[in-house]
């Protein structure tokens, strides 16, 4: 699992447009979310660039 620290996922609808937007990404992804550390853990084909980068596009971008 590729992991990211994510200072701006605060709450629980930061968790729900996270996953949604990584679902849609890649439909097979797995994904862990630690919101009390702000982490997320990501089970994906996609390089670690790609992800990264649309997290970023979405407002969370990695620390």
């Amino acid at each position: 699992m590729i992991s990211f620290t994510l200072p701006d996922m605060t709450c629980g609808h930061c968790v729900g447009v996270l996953n949604q937007m990584l679902i849609e990404l890649d439909p097979d992804c797995e994904l862990e979310f630690d919101l009390l550390n702000h982490i997320i853990k990501v089970e994906s084909s996609l390089p670690r660039e790609q992800l990264a980068d649309a997290l970023t596009e979405a407002g969370y971008p990695p620390a």
